[in-house]
């Protein structure tokens, strides 16, 4: 009786009218969007031109190299950080924890401007006996640029490091003691590479920031894309259209950097 009554049961697919509200939102908005950007004043024709104008293409190398050059310091200084503050001294341990604490207190754009006007302080960059140069000559824009994201970056680097190293368990260094490797081998070839695993998310998350964190060096006259943009459009007066193509190539670079962080996680992952 039971059975029969099961056969006769007619089934009906759950329905979801929420989710085909949002749908529908969500186009519309979309379509909103589409709409406007269309009836904008806006010369879209001439923005393919801005793209690839030479300006724009010597801010967009000079970005990268700034962003690489940055990231790269960064992590070197944070693996350093990052050691000293697990160091046994007592003293590697406080300067480790002021740096983090100095560094990642400070908003970049101070930094770079406290750089960048270093000459206001210190006239001359010297050491006695051996050389002194005019800070001014030293300083550069993109000499201030660095120093102000890349010292900013590697205190957030020293905490993604200590993170990821706290993170292996302390028997794998003790079973690597026990066959003779030393600290240097076995922070390389045993630590490292399991910390990784923890350590390459976020520092890829954080080099995306890098690459949009460059725009900041425009503040002090470094031909980056948002000074690119802005010396094209001071001569023709196509502000939107050559912000447009700035953007354009943020998202090239974005994404480039994305698809390389999806790679460098998979070659690191669980196996």
């Amino acid at each position: 009786m039971a059975s029969d009554l099961r056969e006769n049961l007619e089934v009906v697919p759950l329905r979801h009218p929420g989710r085909w509200v949002s749908a529908a939102i969500v186009v519309l908005i979309i379509a909103g969007l589409g709409w406007a950007m269309a009836e904008a004043q806006i010369q879209w024709e001439d923005v393919p031109g801005f793209f690839t104008h030479p300006v724009m293409l010597e801010g967009l190398l000079n970005t990268i190299v700034l962003a690489i050059a940055a990231q790269g310091g960064a992590i070197v200084l944070g693996v350093v950080v990052a050691l000293m503050r697990l160091s046994a001294n007592p003293v590697a341990r406080w300067f480790a924890v002021g740096y983090i604490w100095l560094f990642r207190g400070l908003p970049v754009l101070l930094q770079i401007l406290i750089w960048f006007n270093l000459a206001l302080v210190f006239k001359n960059i010297s050491i006695p006996m051996l050389f002194s140069v005019p800070t001014n000559v030293v300083m550069t824009a993109f000499v201030a640029a660095l120093l102000g994201l890349g010292l900013n970056e590697s205190a957030y680097m020293a905490e993604i490091v200590r993170a990821g190293l706290s993170s292996v368990d302390e028997g794998q260094t003790e079973a690597a003691k026990s066959i003779g490797m030393t600290p240097l081998t076995t922070l390389r070839r045993v630590v490292l590479p399991q910390a990784m695993r923890v350590i390459i998310p976020p520092t890829g998350n954080n080099f995306i920031n890098m690459i949009k964190g460059t725009s900041m060096a425009s503040v002090i006259a470094f031909l980056e894309l948002i000074h690119a943009a802005n010396n094209i459009s001071s001569r023709n007066l196509e502000i939107m259209e050559t912000l447009f193509a700035a953007a354009a190539w943020y998202l090239v670079m974005v994404s480039l950097a994305s698809i390389g962080q999806h790679y460098l996680e998979r070659a690191y992952g669980p196996r």
